[in-house]
């Protein structure tokens, strides 16, 4: 065992009461039974697994080569409250008797139902350690009393998101026996990979039908308000039937009003409607499979909210029972479903998208982590729980591996010369660094992003570090909400109207941001340099070209066609040199690297570049760093095109102080130093009186594209609102 202090193999009951617990279960199932030198596994099946009007769900459990210890059958008939009650009652008489034969030295109990509390009371009772999974998450019906009331019986925690786990600790749970894991059923969703998905579309829809054309419709009663709930799913079945599209409908779980709806289903005729199927229970492996290549899911399962942001598909989530739960940018929630027109106005908006993968459950690691922390479990451990009451501080962290990972982003820096990709903590660290050559085709490039991510991806693992997206910045005019490069700069070949959301997204089942890199730079200021906490500032970029960012009222501005800052093309001179961009007189055409670089060359085929103390080697190409130094060395002509190139910025900058009045400008780059002072100059002659205390500074951020693209990842993954 791994420093557990047992001494024997730990003894696991695992208690499955439906079919949506069991796909949660199953993954952490068959990690056990591969590993029988550290665990034995008694699998106890109760709920609706056993009855015939919810498909003998059983069955899929023997399909998977388990040995079903116990069957209890706990389920009162009736489909309301007090058949609910009664049910809890029952498997609280019955569940004695099992635990004493089996005597297992810890139980894994999952979610919500009310089949679980019983579970949970009864191991509590009979002093059996309780591992809950799923813990700390909020939906917003009776299921989070019920979630809460099985965490206080819980001796230890698995949860899927960050916020789950804060809302343990807020609720005096020992840190120490809470593990972040992930869902265990996202470890089976990401490595699906299933060719063949057209025949198992055809076999629950029919032959007629194509990917991303049909509809899966998965509705439960709320048990808080029966009545508005069934009134909800006849108003569902009318906008579906209207919508005129295949829909594969799955009969509701057996909580309080579900027979209602089903005779509601039967009443609409939906059983015998050409465009629906209406079956009690789809195998999970072809689920995974119907749902990832769906037009659409509509409903209110957990499973369109959690599991379904895995493929991107999109999800309408009706009413109030998964309110509160944390969901990616494919979910679009119909609060008030009370009319079949905003139904079917949610599938006219929803239905055929795609969105990007999300991975907030889960990384499709979780099971590891969870056998990890069972061997870590010490029996010899007083058995009776300890809550920890003092107050919760922000940002706790801990030195445990498997309890604390460091939530990171992948960020992606595409240069005209460099390819870089790193991984970025939540402090702005970089954890690690890639770098090749950027090739010059848009197909070898592609190949060689996607290549590096996903080597960076797994590498984040081996460091303990959480992904949490992808951030792209990339020279050009992008459209961030698309995630398209619109066009490239020069520096760049075959990189226009190019998707990189799409193969990124695909490919790592991670969410993908992309912007220019001078905005890129302005959000590296605003989250850690020196614009961070300020309402109002600019960032200007100097480098091969001229870029920057403008952040107003805390938010970056992109402008009507994703053209603002442009700062590098500003007019500084109406005769000046010939500009990249087709005009002339621009600020890059004075002070970006390549106009020093022309300038550079100029002397250098004059011979009077040189001076005492200088050498180019016949191998290298002289450049802009070439003029700097016989510049300092005392070049008079060098420092004469310095300080034009640095009054042509300065103008620029006044320019901007006039237009924008931010209360401070940050120069970034490599040039930035060289110019700063002539900038100072050129202001304090040239702004108004008004403006001219405005301060002007040199960056201390040392690569801000790499962190300007990890903190659009950072920024919307930790203050996702919905």
């Amino acid at each position: 065992m791994e420093k557990n202090g047992n001494n024997r193999k730990l003894r696991v009951c695992v208690a499955t009461c439906n079919r949506a617990d069991y796909s949660k279960l199953a993954p952490i199932m068959f990690g056990i039974k591969t590993e029988p030198e550290f665990f034995e596994l008694d699998v106890v099946v109760l709920g609706s697994h056993l009855i015939d009007d919810y498909g003998n769900t059983y069955r899929m459990i023997e399909q998977d080569d388990f040995d079903i210890n116990t069957r209890l059958h706990t389920i009162v008939r009736g489909e309301d409250e007090a058949a609910m009650v009664e049910s809890v009652g029952l498997a609280l008489v019955k569940l004695p008797d099992v635990l004493n034969r089996l005597k297992p030295d810890i139980m894994i109990v999952h979610g919500d139902r009310f089949d679980a509390l019983a579970l949970a009371t009864s191991a509590a009772l009979m002093n059996i350690r309780i591992l809950h999974i799923e813990g700390g998450e909020v939906s917003g019906t009776i299921d989070d009393s019920i979630r809460h009331a099985i965490t206080k019986l819980a001796h230890y925690h698995v949860c899927c998101t960050r916020s789950a786990e804060q809302h343990l600790i807020s609720m005096c749970e020992d840190h120490d026996r809470i593990l972040l894991a992930g869902c265990p059923s996202y470890d089976k969703l990401l490595s699906a990979k299933n060719k063949d998905y057209m025949s198992i579309i055809r076999m629950w829809l029919g032959d007629d039908v194509k990917c991303k054309d049909y509809i899966v419709a998965l509705q439960h009663p709320v048990t808080t308000d029966i009545k508005h709930s069934i009134k909800m799913f006849e108003l569902t079945l009318d906008a579906l039937i209207s919508f005129n599209k295949r829909t594969l409908v799955l009969f509701p779980n057996i909580d309080a009003g579900s027979k209602e709806m089903v005779r509601v289903m039967r009443k609409k005729g939906i059983e015998h409607h050409p465009n629906f199927r209406a079956v009690k229970h789809v195998p999970f492996e072809q689920f995974i499979q119907l749902v990832a290549h769906a037009g659409c899911m509509i409903g209110n399962s957990s499973c369109g909210v959690r599991e379904v942001g895995a493929f991107g598909t999109p999800v309408i989530n009706l009413g109030t029972r998964q309110i509160g739960r944390e969901t990616g940018e494919n979910v679009l929630h119909v609060r008030d479903a009370d009319t079949q027109d905003k139904i079917l106005q949610a599938l006219h908006l929803q239905f055929g998208k795609q969105y990007p993968c999300s991975k907030i459950y889960g990384d499709g690691n979780a099971v590891p982590r969870i056998l990890k922390f069972l061997k870590s479990i010490d029996l010899q451990e007083p058995l009776q729980k300890k809550f920890c009451f003092p107050p919760v501080k922000e940002n706790i962290s801990q030195d445990i591996d498997h309890i604390l990972e460091t939530l990171s982003a992948l960020a992606v820096d595409l240069g005209g010369t460099n390819l870089r990709v790193a991984i970025v903590s939540m402090k702005g660290e970089i954890v690690k660094k890639y770098t090749q050559f950027n090739p010059k085709t848009y197909e070898e490039r592609i190949n060689l992003i996607l290549q590096m991510c996903v080597e960076a991806a797994a590498e984040a693992v081996k460091l303990n570090c959480r992904i949490l997206g992808v951030g792209i910045s990339t020279g050009g005019r992008v459209n961030p909400q698309e995630g398209i490069v619109l066009h490239s700069t020069k520096l760049i070949q075959e990189w226009n109207s190019v998707d990189l959301r799409t193969p990124l997204s695909d490919t790592l089942h991670l969410p993908v941001w992309v912007d220019n890199d001078g905005n890129c730079a302005a959000m590296a200021e605003r989250k850690f340099g020196q614009g961070k906490g300020l309402e109002n500032f600019v960032t200007l970029i100097t480098g091969t070209g001229i870029g920057g960012g403008i952040i107003h009222q805390h938010e970056l501005i992109h402008g009507s066609s994703f053209c603002a800052a442009e700062l590098g093309h500003l007019v500084v001179s109406l005769d000046g040199p010939d500009c990249s961009c087709g005009s002339h007189g621009c600020i890059e055409a004075y002070a970006s690297g390549m106009a020093l670089q022309r300038e550079a060359k100029k002397l250098h085929d004059e011979d009077l570049l040189l001076v005492e103390g200088m050498s180019v080697p016949k191998d290298e190409a002289v450049g802009a760093l070439h003029l700097i130094q016989a510049a300092k060395l005392g070049n008079a002509k060098a420092q004469s095109i310095l300080r034009t190139a640095g009054t042509a910025l300065g103008l620029g900058v006044v320019n901007i102080l006039h237009t924008m009045n931010p209360s401070l400008v940050i120069l970034s780059g490599v040039l930035a130093s060289h110019y700063i002072h002539i900038v100072k100059d050129v202001i304090r002659q040239q702004a108004l009186s008004s403006v001219q205390d405005v301060d002007v500074v040199v960056s201390d951020l040392v690569d801000p594209a790499l962190l300007g693209a990890a903190s659009m990842v950072l920024d919307y993954t930790t203050r996702r609102i919905h």
